[in-house]
């Protein structure tokens, strides 16, 4: 299916750049592809995911054969990819070789997702937050030097993210078991969600192979609507993941030394009110008070980092 007519995208981000150019957003869930014909968005299509921390490798080369079948192939000069787990010159050529065979003769360009999302803001220097499946912050001042903070993972981090909701969710529902209370309005809700009928089974479906980050990423939605419906707990959870994102952004900036713009995105991040209401309440107290919450989706942000690099 294409998109484009319901995608948004600034005009500024197709400033004069001549040659064809495939955008890659490459998401836990799915992969999205756009492509530019002198700047201007004329295709824009969805495959599964190719990062392959979420996917094996050869299900990621399907899903991108797939989503560059659907794009089209032919004269190709660049091609951009924004992909989450992207820390190493070795992470990014190992995506680059599984795009290679699709574009050949192009350009190919692969840098973690977040550089997107701040082009995505009309910013070339500044803090972009990831606040989706897993969360993120990278940033980068005028003097080009760059900072990362978070990103581990949902092993070791991702703390106000989708996976770190839902996984709170899991985890207020086995201490209201544990203190002998029946399950509230959003235990109710995330017992449904998962087709089980008590809370103690949610330990091995938990665990289970058969049920993943996304899985449980998708289950933060269960907890912003107990929260928007009045929920005390699940509002605090929601402003407590609001309050974690600003910490990341508030590393990348002390590090930086810099106090904005700090652009905050992803499903998350782009959707949930209270969220951002918690998060710039967080980044106000130390003095950080150019925030803005993305408008348009990341991938829309390629033509201004592919005109960046060419100027350099």
């Amino acid at each position: 299916m294409n998109n484009l007519d319901s995608a948004q995208h600034s005009p500024a981000s197709s400033e004069a750049l001549s040659g064809t150019v495939i955008g890659l957003d490459i998401g836990g869930t799915k992969t999205r592809g756009v492509r530019f014909q002198n700047g201007a968005p004329v295709s824009d299509e969805s495959a599964g995911s190719s990062n392959v921390q979420n996917v094996s490798r050869e299900q990621a080369a399907a899903n991108l054969a797939e989503l560059f079948g659907k794009i089209g192939g032919g004269e190709i000069d660049e091609v951009y990819a924004g992909a989450g787990g992207i820390d190493t010159e070795e992470d990014a050529q190992a995506l680059a070789d599984l795009i290679a065979p699709h574009a050949p003769g192009a350009h190919i360009t692969v840098v973690h997702d977040s550089r997107l999302l701040l082009a995505a803001g009309g910013a070339s220097a500044g803090v972009a937050v990831i606040a989706g499946t897993g969360s993120a912050a990278w940033g980068k001042n005028d003097a080009g030097e760059e900072a990362r903070a978070g990103g581990w993972g949902y092993l070791l981090g991702d703390e106000g993210s989708g996976y770190w909701l839902g996984r709170e969710a899991v985890r207020h529902s086995l201490r209201r078991m544990n203190q002998g209370l029946e399950p509230d309005a959003l235990s109710r809700a995330l017992l449904d969600s998962c087709g089980v009928e008590e809370p103690g089974k949610l330990i091995a479906m938990f665990h289970s192979p058969d049920t993943g980050r996304r899985f449980w990423a998708q289950q933060a939605r269960l907890v912003v609507e107990a929260a928007d419906a009045g929920d005390g707990i699940s509002k605090a959870m929601v402003e407590q993941a609001g309050r974690d994102l600003a910490d990341l952004a508030r590393q990348a900036i002390r590090q930086l030394g810099m106090d904005g713009p700090v652009i905050l995105g992803s499903g998350l991040g782009m959707n949930v009110p209270l969220l951002q209401e918690a998060f710039k309440a967080k980044l106000a107290e130390d003095g950080i008070v150019d925030v803005r919450i993305l408008q348009q989706d990341p991938v829309f942000g390629v033509p201004r980092l592919v005109a960046e690099q060419r100027r350099s």
